[in-house]
């Protein structure tokens, strides 16, 4: 490990990390989290997901902290049960604009989204390609616009591009080669491809909030299963990873734990209290 200083703060992804694969919390799991957070442990909830969806996450299992959202770009304070943005991180109008052209130019087809921190604007060839499942929205409720989120109504922190033919992974890859300014280009797993603004990433967004802490990241551990966790667990003190993992990912991780389906973060989480409890 990178790291053999205690660990206060535990950093984990939600999907295929601390939900099981129905993308529900176990008791075992939520109970942890609390038995973690009496013990002074800090759990950071760090996804890819809107405030909406992690809002309900959190109202099924209780969980009263801080998350991360749209890849770092949205801080949300769940304090007092409700989804409170503490601060965001937006795409400015042009680069919007300029990345969708871009990746318009490489694969022609191709159909975009535009997230706001409590918005979500399709394209109707966007809207077709969706289920439930996809961003917790059902396609036929999706606001439509073949423009985009209007800056005028709400910056835009996320876009999102798909493409009926072309699988995310190979569209990732062929993005990735092009390479696009002023955009940070990842992929969680998702039928889709995701670009923040340059630079912000689920580990921009938790070192920030551990600066403010005042906890360096040698006393961090980080726990995800996708590219888009990279950054997160390279910047962690402590890497690690469920077995269910991308094989990119597990490359990477100091440690490789249970599945999500066997509660992984929730045995992590339950050695670390027991630990605390033996000094």
């Amino acid at each position: 490990m990178k790291s053999t200083r205690e660990v206060v703060v535990v950093a984990t992804d939600l999907d295929g990390t601390l939900l099981r694969s129905d993308r529900t919390i176990s008791e075992r799991t939520a109970a942890a989290m609390a038995g973690a957070a009496t013990a002074g442990i800090t759990v950071v909830w760090a996804t890819a997901r809107a405030r909406h969806s992690i809002d309900e996450l959190a109202a099924s299992c209780g969980f009263r902290g801080t998350a991360i959202g749209a890849n770092g770009a949205v801080i949300l304070d769940l304090v007092d049960g409700t989804p409170t943005i503490v601060d965001t991180r937006s795409v400015p109008a042009e680069t919007v604009a300029s990345a969708k052209a871009v990746v318009r130019e490489l694969v022609p087809g191709v159909a975009f989204a535009t997230v706001g921190s409590t918005r979500f604007v399709a394209e109707a060839r966007y809207a077709e390609l969706c289920v439930f499942a996809d961003h917790h929205r059902h396609p036929r409720d999706m606001e439509l616009s073949e423009h985009g989120l209007s800056a005028d109504v709400e910056p835009t922190v996320k876009i999102v591009a798909r493409h009926r033919d072309t699988t995310s992974e190979a569209l990732y890859e062929l993005v990735a080669a092009a390479g696009i300014d002023g955009v940070e280009l990842t992929h969680s797993g998702a039928p889709y491809i995701e670009m923040s603004a340059a630079g912000v990433s689920k580990a921009s967004a938790l070192q920030g909030l551990c600066e403010q802490w005042g906890i360096s990241s040698d006393s961090v551990a980080a726990v995800g299963d996708a590219r888009n966790d990279l950054p997160m667990l390279a910047w962690a003190g402590t890497a690690l990873c469920p077995s269910n993992a991308a094989q990119v990912v597990r490359a990477v991780a100091d440690r490789v734990l249970e599945s999500n389906d066997e509660d992984a973060v929730a045995r992590y989480l339950e050695e670390l209290t027991a630990r605390r409890a033996a000094l």
